[in-house]
């Protein structure tokens, strides 16, 4: 039995829209191949070896998404709230050494980008914070060693204040 994989309303939207754009770019994609063919010979034509990359990177991603939309448990994060780090929940954290704080919105693996401030509730940093409250402390190890944070505040997208 397959298990659900929780993901936000938002996010969910994405991946469909992305999916759309990918069908979208398939005749795209098969009318570059067409041409490179018919430049000749294909083993030195870099325009068919990259238009057939395409093709396969485009048929991946398309076959990916289609095998995950139906195991997707979907997640309003506007109706979520609580005291305790949940997923949808955005967590500000402060290492206790450095004073260095961040802020992470915890959602599924396929909505996940820490480079814009969300992590999955799969990652190491999220499992360390799952269940907790403000005030406590969470240990971690990470690359450069193990770092103790404590947990600063936690928001939810309903409330004021909430990222995402």
């Amino acid at each position: 039995m397959a298990t659900s994989i929780p993901i936000s309303v938002q996010g969910k939207k994405r991946l469909e829209e992305e999916l759309e754009r990918l069908k979208a770019d398939r005749p795209h994609i098969i009318q570059a191949i067409k041409e490179a063919r018919e430049e000749g010979d294909l083993r030195e034509n870099a325009g068919y070896d990259a238009a057939r990359e395409r093709q396969g990177m485009t048929e991946a991603r398309i076959k990916y998404i289609e095998s995950r939309l139906s195991l997707y448990q979907v997640v309003n994060l506007d109706t979520l709230s609580g005291d305790r780090v949940i997923f949808g929940s955005t967590v500000e954290i402060e290492d206790v050494d450095t004073e260095e704080t961040k802020t992470y919105t915890i959602l599924g693996p396929d909505e996940a980008d820490p480079a814009k401030g969300t992590i999955s509730f799969l990652s190491p940093v999220a499992q360390a914070l799952l269940g907790k409250e403000e005030g406590e402390e969470i240990s971690i190890d990470i690359p450069r060693g193990r770092v103790t944070y404590e947990i600063v505040a936690i928001t939810f997208r309903g409330s004021k204040g909430a990222g995402y």
